[in-house]
């Protein structure tokens, strides 16, 4: 048996929405999770709509399900083939995160392993997503117990355990940047840099923990209106987070990243006594000292 079981064994007992596409992955972690008698699974799978045999996935992981006795939840997007990867997934969570509320389970659980993490990290660092792109894939909201096992790993145990599964043709369409690094940089890597990578990874990851925790501090501690002097002096991305912490903190959220670059620099430039529109009839007003909300 593979050496990553224990691990992926690790989860409180209680009522999960386990995710399962009919890949490898999770065709394996519903395997080892089926085996443990303290949780209870609800099974529950998309059908994107994308590819056309996407039906033959369906009818696997629902007759492995049956052979578990397990509960099935199934929905259709009907995307079509021309869909976005961040279309899929965002359709896809919104599955999930109903399939959890219908059946008041603790949490979801997906299969999410090593290469997900590091060609994620890969991923964001091409788009510029910053310091959280680089540890997005680590969230308390979802359980992925996979996170330090490597690919190679589950399908050792897949084979070993004589599992069946469906392989997405699409995963070698390199048009997909996520294909691209997947067969152009992963498949090069060393265990010494996969090491590397990952140490890299959760160090960034510990950080963003304890900024997160000094916004939140921040944004609470001035509820009421902004220290101008000390958000001038914070580094851009770091203000600007604190900025949108603290419109949500007051009740405002339907802003997008355009309108916290334009604030954040009306804050740090603009004249005392200027008053400036942010979104729903909500104004700031700023003086020397300090920015309010009008």
């Amino acid at each position: 048996m593979a050496n990553f079981v224990p691990v992926a064994l690790n989860i409180p007992p209680g009522k999960y929405v386990i995710a399962v596409s009919g890949g490898v992955d999770s065709m394996a972690l519903l395997d080892i999770l089926a085996r443990k008698t303290s949780l209870e699974l609800i099974v529950a799978h998309f059908n994107h709509g994308i590819r056309a045999d996407s039906a033959k996935d369906e009818v696997l992981v629902k007759e492995t399900v049956q052979k578990y006795s397990l509960l099935f939840e199934v929905d259709h997007g009907r995307l079509g083939k021309d869909a976005s990867e961040e279309t899929a997934r965002q359709a896809r969570y919104e599955f999930l995160d109903a399939v959890k509320k219908k059946h008041k389970a603790k949490a979801v659980i997906t299969a999410h392993h090593q290469d997900d993490l590091i060609e994620t990290a890969f991923l964001n660092i091409l788009r510029g997503t910053g310091r959280k792109g680089l540890s997005s894939i680590q969230s308390p909201k979802i359980i992925r117990p996979l996170l330090n096992v490597p690919k190679t790993e589950i399908l050792e145990y897949a084979q070993k355990h004589h599992l069946q599964w469906r392989e997405d043709v699409t995963n070698i369409e390199t048009r997909y940047l996520r294909n691209y690094i997947r067969q152009n940089l992963m498949s090069v890597l060393s265990k010494k840099q996969r090491h590397e990578i990952l140490d890299n990874i959760n160090k960034v990851a510990k950080l963003n923990k304890l900024i997160e925790r000094d916004i939140a501090t921040l944004s609470h501690t001035h509820l009421t209106e902004l220290d101008r002097r000390q958000f001038i002096m914070l580094p851009s991305d770091v203000s600007e987070e604190l900025l949108a912490q603290w419109l949500r903190n007051n009740q405002l959220r339907d802003f997008d990243r355009k309108t916290i670059k334009r604030l954040s620099t009306v804050i740090k430039t603009a004249p005392a006594g200027s008053v400036h529109d942010v979104i729903s009839g909500r104004r700031l007003k700023l003086t020397a000292k300090a920015v309010k909300l009008i």
